[in-house]
C-alpha cells in the first residue's frame, strides 16, 4: 500500500514537472556540474532551458557569482555551442575563463550602456537555439519582463543566468535564485594561489529544496568542503584594477 502511494506521488510529480517544461534528466547528460547537490533540484538534475537568478550586493559578490556561473557553463558548453555574456560593464577578464574550462573565443561578449538595451539583448539572445547559455547583468526587472525571458528559454531550451546587483523588485518568475559569496580559498600548495571557494546559497528553486553549501572549484569541477584544510585567507577570484578615471574597480581574475 505504501509502495503504491509512493508510485502515485512520483508519477504526479513527473506530470507536474512536465507541464512546467522540466525535461527528465538523461543518464550521461549535462548536469551543470552540480551533481554534488543534485537532490536540491527537481528530477535530481540542474534545470537547463530555464533562467537562474543571482543576487549580489557588491562588486566582489558579482565576481564570485561570475566564477560560479562560469563553472556551470563549462559543463553546459561541452555540447560545443557558444554562449553570450551581456552587460553594461567590463568586469570580466576573458582569459580567466580558461580556469573554468571555457575557451574565451567561444564566449561572445556584448556591452551596451542602457538598461533597456541590455534587457532587449538578453531576450533576443535567449531566443537563439544555437546558443548554449546566456549570461546577463541587469539591475531591475519586473515580473512581466522576467516572464518574457522565461518563455523565451522554454522555446529555445537555452539556459539563462541573470545577475542582479542590489535589486529592489524581488517578484520574478525565474526557476532558481542564488546568492554566492567568496570565502577563504583552499591552498593549492603554491604560496598566494588557492582554489576559488564560495558560500553557495540556493534561496529558492521551483519544485526543489533550497539549501546552503561551501563549495570550491578544483580539478576542473565543483567540490564540496570535506573538513578542515590549510587555507590561503584571500579570495582568489576577485582582483582590482585602476580605471581610466583613477578609481579602483573589482574584476574577475584567476
Amino acid at each position: 500500500m505504501v509502495s503504491t502511494r509512493a508510485n502515485i506521488f512520483y508519477q504526479l510529480e513527473k506530470e507536474i514537472l512536465h507541464l512546467q517544461r522540466f525535461k527528465p534528466f538523461q543518464a550521461g547528460g549535462v548536469d551543470g556540474g552540480l551533481s554534488i547537490i543534485k537532490d536540491a533540484f527537481p528530477n535530481a538534475a540542474f534545470p537547463t532551458g530555464a533562467i537562474h537568478e543571482f543576487f549580489t550586493s557588491a562588486n566582489e559578490d558579482n565576481t564570485a557569482s561570475f566564477g560560479f556561473i562560469a563553472g556551470i557553463i563549462s559543463s553546459l558548453m561541452q555540447c560545443g555551442a557558444p554562449s553570450i555574456w551581456v552587460s553594461a560593464t567590463t568586469l570580466i577578464f576573458p582569459p580567466a575563463l580558461k580556469h573554468f574550462g571555457i575557451d574565451p573565443h567561444k564566449m561572445i561578449f556584448i556591452q551596451t550602456k542602457k538598461p533597456k538595451d541590455v534587457l532587449w539583448t538578453i531576450e533576443e539572445a535567449l531566443k537563439c537555439d544555437s546558443l548554449c547559455a546566456v549570461v546577463g547583468e541587469i539591475g531591475e526587472i519586473n515580473l512581466f519582463e522576467s516572464r518574457r525571458l522565461q518563455l523565451a528559454v522554454e522555446e529555445s531550451r537555452v539556459t539563462g543566468f541573470v545577475v542582479r546587483k542590489n535589486p529592489k523588485n524581488l517578484a520574478t518568475s525565474f526557476v532558481t535564485r542564488w546568492k554566492i559569496k567568496s570565502i577563504a580559498s583552499e591552498s593549492s600548495g603554491i604560496p598566494g594561489i588557492g582554489f576559488p571557494k564560495w558560500n553557495v546559497e540556493l534561496l529558492k528553486v521551483r519544485n526543489g529544496k533550497p539549501g546552503k553549501w561551501e563549495m570550491m572549484w578544483r580539478n576542473g569541477k565543483f567540490e564540496m568542503e570535506e573538513g578542515p584544510r590549510t587555507t590561503d585567507h584571500r579570495p582568489q577570484e576577485v582582483g582590482r584594477r585602476i580605471t581610466e578615471h583613477g578609481q579602483q574597480e573589482d574584476r574577475m581574475i584567476v
